[in-house]
């Protein structure tokens, strides 16, 4: 939608457009109606289901008699818990909640949230993708209420109050009321000063040889006398600064990569504004991956490149690569895909904001905008993990009187992007929605590509407790792709699982196992179950990877090349990421 259609839209079009514009400033971009819709769906489907609301009431008595009798005999058995968290939940892990009278607090909420879980799932009639968001919304809800976040059931905060005579109360008070002027004044995080790009991280020596209108191209100064032929072009997502990848020096997988004796350019997007408004997927795919790989082709000839793409930065050079096999372009050697998904059909819970109520809400949201502003976008993946992002914070900073540290990789995720109106929009539709990529109808230049086409060979990354690229649907590279398939999967998330170097003494494992071209299709739970774990960082496992692809060494490409319309335009990281 252009800026002469959006004048000529009716006064109630744009009256809509105004309300939901700043309703989504409140709710980080979520739908009401869409969440409202999704509870309306499934309170319908359980007042219409009597054998449904039975077994909750058996469910209930049955719980009740559990914490009763836990109770009575918990000194008698060592209060030996009647139930137990998740793995993954580390809220009442400490001795203290152990005792009485907080074992029975903690447990009773447990014991109610598993309730609510059973009560919000498996209900008859009730569509999968409501009842996803329903299971997930209470869920938050119920963490709101738990009893770690309030001084007076959770003994770890009694504990510390006691012991240092109530001053975490008033440190934790001050805590908040600094947090509060700040966010109030737009003022950064104290302590991101520290974690400048060109300063402190993003500092590997490089030059920018392509500054376009949506990108910089930087090719990175080589640290040794050869370097493999095949250059490597790394392809971040258009929604985070590339240094992700370049943090600080003993955090950077680029400086990794060049101090193995690779080439290495990587893409820095420009942060859109409301002028680029209009800029859609085709323009990331040609002025973007497209344009990087021509420079890159162009710098160092006669060779092929390995490509390596992180997040949706894989999923563009995927399209990238389908896009060129199906014209004979073989410039490409191999194809690294980190945290990238190519199939959403299972998004894992990013999918519970997609659907068609969502995505007109956040088209209204950014309407007027012209883009998605970054804030909202970080809001809405702080839901996904607001157990640790939100309550756990809370706890640690305002109640145990704490300050939050700060490091690289924190300054990088407040380092917040935006998004064009017209490109977030095309890539939740075709992506997200229709999942047309993996099902081979997004289209470039009008003609449908095929992932099928792939037959480089692939080394694709899946993160165990990633909540934005789930491993499962990583894995669906072995469906999507017949070529070579080398698949590995990290511990961490979808950030500490790919910026994750080999440092001593911090505890880090991965599993990986190659399947050869046109072989046998395992699913993921057979691959987990069988395939060996290691300890250790995973990228010695890549950069071996690469080297068994890669050619012999020769003496280091010059940097651009001004005779093919490549100069260098300046030093790294460039104009684009500093950028605010």
């Amino acid at each position: 939608m252009n800026d002469v259609q959006l004048t000529q839209q009716a006064p109630p079009q744009n009256l809509d457009r105004t309300v939901h514009s700043q309703l989504a400033r409140f709710t980080h971009g979520i739908s009401p109606a869409s969440l409202g819709g999704a509870y309306l769906d499934w309170l319908t489907h359980l007042l219409l289901s009597p054998g449904k609301q039975h077994e909750l009431l058996e469910k209930a008595l049955e719980k009740s008699m559990r914490i009763g009798w836990h109770a009575m005999t918990g000194p008698v058995d060592q209060c030996k818990p009647c139930i137990n968290p998740l793995p993954q939940d580390r809220r009442f892990s400490a001795p203290e909640w152990q005792r009485w009278p907080f074992n029975l607090i903690y447990q009773s909420f447990l014991l109610n949230q598993q309730w609510w879980h059973k009560a919000t799932s498996d209900v008859p009639g009730v569509t999968a993708h409501h009842e996803h968001v329903v299971t997930f919304a209470t869920r938050q809800l119920l963490d709101i209420v738990s009893p770690a976040n309030f001084p007076p059931s959770n003994p770890e905060v009694l504990s510390v109050t006691l012991k240092s005579g109530g001053v975490n109360l008033v440190q934790g008070a001050q805590n908040l009321f600094h947090e509060a002027i700040r966010l109030a004044a737009g003022r950064p995080l104290p302590g991101t000063e520290k974690f400048r790009p060109g300063h402190e991280v993003a500092i590997t020596p490089g030059k920018v040889v392509l500054r376009n209108h949506l990108i910089e191209l930087i090719q990175y100064s080589p640290q040794s006398d050869t370097v493999f032929a095949e250059p490597v072009l790394i392809v971040p997502s258009w929604i985070m600064k590339f240094y992700i990848l370049d943090l600080s020096p003993e955090n950077s997988l680029v400086k990794y990569l060049v101090e193995k004796g690779h080439t290495v350019f990587i893409l820095s997007w420009r942060n859109p504004d409301a002028k680029d408004r209009n800029l859609g997927m085709d323009d990331y795919l040609k002025s973007g991956a497209l344009a990087a790989i021509d420079a890159v082709s162009a710098i160092v000839p006669a060779q092929k490149i390995h490509a390596m793409g992180y997040c949706l930065g894989g999923t563009l050079l995927s399209i990238a690569a389908a896009f060129m096999a199906s014209h004979q372009d073989e410039r490409l050697k191999t194809l690294t895909l980190l945290a990238s998904e190519l199939d959403f059909e299972d998004p894992g819970e990013l999918g519970l904001f997609i659907d068609e109520s969502q995505l007109s809400f956040l088209n209204d949201a950014m309407a007027n905008k012209g883009y998605l502003d970054g804030k909202q976008m970080a809001g809405a993946f702080a839901l996904l993990n607001s157990r640790d992002l939100v309550w756990s914070r809370m706890v640690h900073d305002y109640l145990m009187g704490n300050s939050h540290p700060v490091n690289d990789l924190t300054a990088w995720n407040l380092d917040a992007t935006r998004m064009p109106y017209r490109q977030h929009s095309e890539y939740l539709r075709s992506l997200y929605l229709n999942n047309d990529l993996a099902e081979g109808h997004y289209r470039v230049n009008g003609r449908p590509i095929a992932l099928s086409d792939i037959w480089i060979p692939v080394f694709a990354l899946g993160t165990e407790r990633d909540t934005v690229s789930p491993w499962h649907a990583v894995y669906k590279i072995h469906l999507l792709a017949p070529a070579e398939v080398t698949f590995c999967l990290s511990s961490g998330g979808h950030n500490v699982g790919v910026v994750n170097p080999p440092v001593p003494g911090v505890k880090r494992s991965y599993q990986i196992a190659t399947r050869k071209a046109g072989a046998r299709y395992i699913d993921p739970d057979t691959w987990h179950s069988a395939t060996p774990v290691h300890e250790g960082s995973w990228w010695p496992a890549l950069t071996h990877w690469l080297q068994r692809h890669s050619g012999e060494r020769v003496a280091p490409p010059a940097m651009g090349n001004e005779a093919a319309g490549y100069p260098v335009r300046g030093d790294a990281p460039g104009r684009y990421v500093l950028v605010p």
